[in-house]
C-alpha cells in the first residue's frame, strides 16, 4: 500500500505501496523455516516442483500447509533475489519463478506471454499474468482476477550489516497466496468464470504495473466481474475474530459474500483502514477507478502487528506459515464460490 500514513504515535508508511521446492522443507519453530539454500536456484524442469504439488489430496483435505508456503515464502524472499525492485536481477528471478509455477499446473498466458512489459516505468518491467479459462460456455467470458505486487523496494541503507529489503510480508506473502490459489485452480479446475492470476510490478514506484494493466485490460473490453487483491497476509490479526480485512469494506457486499462462501468470518471491517483510506493505496484502486467493478483488498496489517514495513526486518522469520497456509484454504471457497455464482452477485452499494 502505498503513501504515509499517521499514528498518533509516529509516522507509519505503509507499502502495499532452478529452486529445489520439495518436502524436505520443515518448520523449525511455530514462526519460522530454517533458510535452506537449496531453495534459491529457479526450477528448471517440472520435476522440481513435485514436493509442492504433494499438497494436493481430496477436497475435503486442506490443500495446502505451512511447509509449502514456507518453501515459496523463503525463496521470494531470500537475499538470493535483492530484494525484488522493479527492473532489477533479482526480480527477474522472481518472474522466472512465477513462470515456472503456473507453466507447471496449468496455467496459460493471457497475453502472448506470461510477462505484461510496462509501458509506464523507466526500466523494463513486467507484470506476470496467468490465465485459466473458465469451464462454462457463457460464464468464461467473465473474468476475476485474482492479484497482489510482487515488487520491494530493493537495496536500502544499511542497518546492522543488512542492507536487502527483503519484503517478505510486503509483498511475498501476498505473492505467495495468489501462486498457491494458481495452482489450486489449475489442478482442479472448478472455476466457470475465467481468472487471471496477476503479479505487479512497480507497485512501491506508485501502482504502475496495476496501473498498466488495467488499463490495458479496459482498451481490450474484458468483461471484468470483481477483482481480488492480496496484501501484506503474513501475520494474524490481533483481537479479531475475522481473519482478513477488506479495504473499502462498507463500499460493496463483497465482504458479505465472501463470508457465505468461507461459511464463517473470512472477512471483516478494520476502522483503520478506512481511517487512512487504504482503499486507494494498493493494487485493486486502478481496477476500481478503469473498470468501476468491486475492487478490492485483503490484509492482515493491522497497524499493531507488524514493525518492519519497509526495513531490512521484514524477513521471513517474522512470518506465521501457518495462518498463510490457513488464509489460503479458506480463500478456495470464496474464489470458488465468487467464480461459480450464476449472476454477478457481487456489487458495489
Amino acid at each position: 500500500m502505498r503513501n504515509s500514513i499517521f499514528l498518533s504515535l509516529g509516522l507509519l508508511v505503509m507499502a502495499c505501496g532452478s529452486t529445489q521446492i520439495d518436502e524436505s522443507v520443515t518448520l523449525k519453530s511455530e514462526d519460522a523455516v530454517k533458510f535452506d539454500r537449496s531453495l534459491m536456484e529457479v526450477p528448471k524442469k517440472p520435476s522440481d516442483l513435485d514436493g509442492i504439488e504433494a499438497g494436493i489430496g481430496s477436497p475435503q483435505d486442506p490443500f495446502t500447509s505451512a511447509p509449502e508456503i514456507a518453501a515459496i515464502m523463503n525463496f521470494l524472499a531470500s537475499d538470493e533475489l535483492e530484494g525484488r525492485d522493479s527492473g532489477s536481477e533479482g526480480i527477474a528471478k522472481a518472474a522466472d519463478f512465477i513462470e515456472t509455477v503456473f507453466k507447471r499446473n496449468g496455467i496459460s498466458p493471457y497475453f502472448s506471454s506470461y510477462r505484461d512489459t510496462l509501458s509506464n516505468f523507466d526500466k523494463p518491467a513486467y507484470n506476470m499474468v496467468g490465465y485459466l479459462e473458465g469451464t462454462d460456455p457463457d460464464l468464461k467470458n467473465e473474468f476475476v482476477i485474482i492479484g497482489a505486487h510482487y515488487d520491494h523496494i530493493g537495496i536500502i541503507k544499511e542497518e546492522n550489516g543488512d542492507a536487502i529489503a527483503n519484503g517478505a510480508n510486503d509483498n511475498a506473502t501476498g505473492t505467495t497466496t495468489v501462486l498457491e490459489l494458481a495452482r489450486y485452480f489449475g489442478k482442479n479446475r472448478t472455476n466457470k468464470r475465467s481468472l487471471l492470476f496477476a503479479l505487479f510490478s512497480a507497485e512501491e514506484k506508485g501502482l504502475l504495473g496495476s496501473k498498466h494493466l488495467a488499463k490495458k485490460l479496459k482498451e481490450g473490453n474484458l468483461d471484468l466481474y470483481v477483482m481480488l487483491n492480496f496484501e501484506m497476509v503474513g501475520v494474524p490479526l490481533q483481537g479479531k475474530d475475522y481473519l482478513t480485512y477488506l479495504t473499502g469494506y462498507g463500499e460493496s457486499n463483497l465482504a458479505e459474500v465472501a463470508n457465505r462462501y468461507a461459511s464463517g468470518k473470512f472477512t471483516g471491517f478494520l476502522p483503520k483502514a478506512k481511517e487512512f483510506n487504504l482503499f486507494k493505496r494498493s493494487d485493486n484502486y486502478p481496477f476500481h477507478q478503469h473498470f468501476g467493478v468491486p475492487s478490492q483488498t485483503f490484509s492482515t496489517f493491522d497497524f499493531t502487528n507488524f514493525d518492519h514495513y519497509h526495513k531490512v526486518g521484514d524477513e521471513v522469520s517474522e512470518m506465521d506459515f501457518g495462518h498463510m497456509a490457513a488464509l489460503v484454504n479458506k480463500s478456495i471457497p470464496v474464489v470458488e464460490g465468487i467464480s461459480n455464482a450464476a449472476y454477478k452477485e457481487i456489487k458495489y452499494n
